[in-house]
């Protein structure tokens, strides 16, 4: 997701032009429309134009797209205008973040059609459906292929390696405070080390070598070597905090394609992110804002997410690219942690993190 998040990879990680939000209402569109439903989202909702007019024609609703930001961005101008919102329906906050969102009273009750067919370990909330999932990925630490074999040394597979002497200077992950795939990282070591380990960790971490940059773009494309930008940029670290989904991005939107994909993923560093919608707290149009996350738990939508913001579907059966499966598999064990965890622990894990890596 922030992040900066997982479509980044397609939009930044490629040089291509950004994907927008297709179907965005003309100017002309008022607020009050009630033929216009909008959707506040951050900077990385894509979806195909044909699967936005399927929507349309069958609704009768014209959808406006506003993009604000990254997703911890997004995600705090939200909560400021909750009690005179930009839109009906927000998408873009993931359990990263969850908690502030619903302890702000962001998002009012609703249970979306199809909410039964989501997978049991996504769902959240489920005394007030404030919230519906719609798509998760795995943040996890990614690795320059023809670096390792050049070197002839054998890549990372989890996180004790990340502090071995044989990989000191060659991790590049993102501020934890500034970028969502920093923080997942930053998560995924609380959960594998606890709270009394992970700082223990980090200074080890940070004693190997690790760099910090501000976001996911600036560490994907211009730090690390494996990506198509940091190529060009003749970046110099092989490894990089990123997201299993990176690979196939790599394999898809290169030209010529590649038979395997450059870069891999070290499983044993993963962790899993989840991305939320919701129906907005004084929302103008509830209805169309019910009809619209209805349509993001469609079987047409949840299909078109993966090759549009590289993710993946939490909706049982749906079904995902072969390039996905072949080249970025979701991770078998990923770190989890439960959204009340994260919301009691977060701010000063990462206030701890900041005094510890950055100073």
């Amino acid at each position: 997701m922030s992040i900066t998040k997982k479509a980044t990879v397609v939009a930044v990680g490629f040089g291509l032009v950004a994907l927008s939000a297709c179907g965005s209402s003309d100017s002309s569109d008022s607020d009050g429309d009630s033929k216009t439903v909008t959707l506040v989202s951050h900077d990385s909702w894509a979806v195909s134009k044909s699967v936005l007019a399927d929507f349309e024609k069958q609704s009768g609703y014209k959808v406006k797209v506003l993009e604000d930001g990254d997703a911890g961005q997004a995600v705090n101008k939200a909560i400021l205008t909750k009690d005179n919102p930009q839109g009906d329906v927000f998408f873009g906050v993931d359990n990263t973040l969850l908690s502030r969102a619903l302890d702000n009273g962001l998002f009012q009750s609703y249970e979306a059609k199809g909410s039964d067919k989501i997978g049991a370990e996504y769902r959240v909330d489920q005394d007030k459906h404030r919230v519906t999932p719609i798509d998760t990925g795995d943040i996890c630490v990614n690795y320059d292929k023809a670096y390792f074999s050049e070197h002839k040394l054998d890549p990372p597979t989890s996180f004790d390696d990340l502090i071995k002497p044989a990989y000191k200077n060659l991790l590049v992950t993102e501020n934890a405070s500034t970028s969502s795939p920093g923080l997942g990282f930053l998560l995924g070591t609380a959960a594998k080390y606890g709270d009394d380990g992970w700082q223990d960790y980090w200074t080890k971490l940070k004693a190997n070598g690790v760099k910090v940059v501000d976001g996911w773009e600036q560490a994907y494309n211009e730090e690390f070597s494996g990506s198509a930008g940091g190529k060009k940029a003749k970046a110099d670290r092989p490894l990089v905090v990123s997201y299993a989904s990176s690979p196939p991005a790599e394999v898809i939107y290169a030209d010529p394609k590649p038979t395997t994909a450059p870069t891999g993923v070290a499983t044993g560093t993963c962790f899993r992110q989840v991305e939320y919608a919701g129906l907005l707290s004084n929302a103008k149009n509830t209805e169309g804002g019910k009809a619209l996350l209805d349509f993001l738990l469609t079987k047409e939508f949840q299909e078109d997410m993966p090759l549009n913001m590289f993710v993946y579907p939490v909706l049982e059966g749906a079904q995902v690219p072969a390039e996905f499966t072949k080249y970025g598999p979701q991770a078998k064990d990923p770190e989890t942690m439960d959204p009340a965890e994260i919301a009691d622990h977060r701010d000063q894990w990462v206030k701890s993190w900041t005094s510890l890596v950055l100073k």
